[in-house]
């Protein structure tokens, strides 16, 4: 008996080719890593060959995984032009998108890329800063809308607010480090307005643990190299946390910190039939925690 390629599957075996962990794909689909085996062992009983070799540290593409990389990609463009076109989604014009860079590094080249695929004529332009810049960027109408994140009681219940995931703040350390244990505690932490600056701070302050800033900074980047170099523990948000460092935990000594709300600021009250699309694109697509 004859069998196709599902589309669902290239979706999710793209998804895994592009990320190379099996979480951060079953994040960008919106399936359980247990769904998303499946789903593969499915698609290699299609294609009768091995697609992925399985790592302690990911997973890879087999030569057959990376052949039908190249025919999924295009499979799925082609599907989603005809798909778009079908439902005379032929948008176009400039949208300028922004978000922090946690965001920007696990979500955005999904997102950005299935729009793309969706809405070809679209032009994106995409800008990263800490959540209070971009506020600013949306008062000066710098930006069309921005993925932003408000404080737990804020995502909570307040008018308005369309909470589209909750992401928990944890704290992260070089795996072999010393920095988790030292008194003061050294601390890397984000934009001094921001709530991954002001949240970890007022929770050891409520703990009762001394601490000193050794660092701070907007920049992603910036904070990762300090968890990485030992000297300092940071605070990110739980998807955003690189594999080769590791997650502190109550029974670390480090108090339990809240969750923040993920959500879409606009730069005006009614938003342009383009950035409509983009904000219901995000709502579909970006995957509830």
């Amino acid at each position: 008996m004859s069998q196709s390629l599902d589309i669902d599957l290239l979706r999710s075996f793209v998804a895994i080719a592009e990320t190379g962990v099996l979480g951060q794909a079953a994040l960008r689909v919106g399936r359980t890593q247990s769904a998303l085996s499946m789903q593969m062992q499915r698609l290699e009983g299609i294609v009768e060959q091995p697609l992925l070799h399985r790592t302690g540290r990911g997973v890879t593409l087999t030569a057959t995984g990376e052949r039908l990389l190249v025919r999924a990609v295009e499979l799925l463009r082609k599907h989603d032009e005809a798909l778009a076109e079908l439902r005379g989604e032929q948008l176009s014009g400039v949208l300028r998108f922004s978000c922090p860079d946690d965001y920007a590094v696990v979500f955005l080249p999904y997102l950005l890329q299935s729009f793309a695929s969706l809405h070809p004529r679209v032009q994106l332009e995409v800008m990263c800063a800490p959540t209070p810049r971009l506020h600013e960027l949306l008062a000066r109408h710098a930006v069309d809308l921005a993925l932003v994140s408000v404080a737990a009681s804020v995502a909570g219940g307040a008018a308005g607010d369309d909470v589209i995931r909750r992401e928990p703040l944890v704290w992260v350390a070089h795996r072999d480090g010393a920095a988790a244990s030292l008194d003061p505690l050294p601390l890397a932490l984000g934009a001094p307005d921001a709530l991954d600056h002001r949240l970890p701070r007022q929770a050891l302050e409520a703990a009762g643990r001394a601490y000193r800033l050794a660092y701070a900074s907007s920049s992603l980047s910036g904070l990762v190299g300090m968890a990485r170099s030992g000297q300092a523990v940071i605070v990110l948000t739980r998807t955003a946390v690189p594999d080769d460092l590791q997650i502190l935990t109550p029974d670390q000594g480090f108090p339990e910190l809240p969750s923040v709300g993920v959500t879409l600021a606009f730069d005006r009250e009614a938003p342009t039939a383009l950035t409509a699309a983009f904000a219901a694109h995000v709502r579909k697509f970006l995957p509830a925690a």
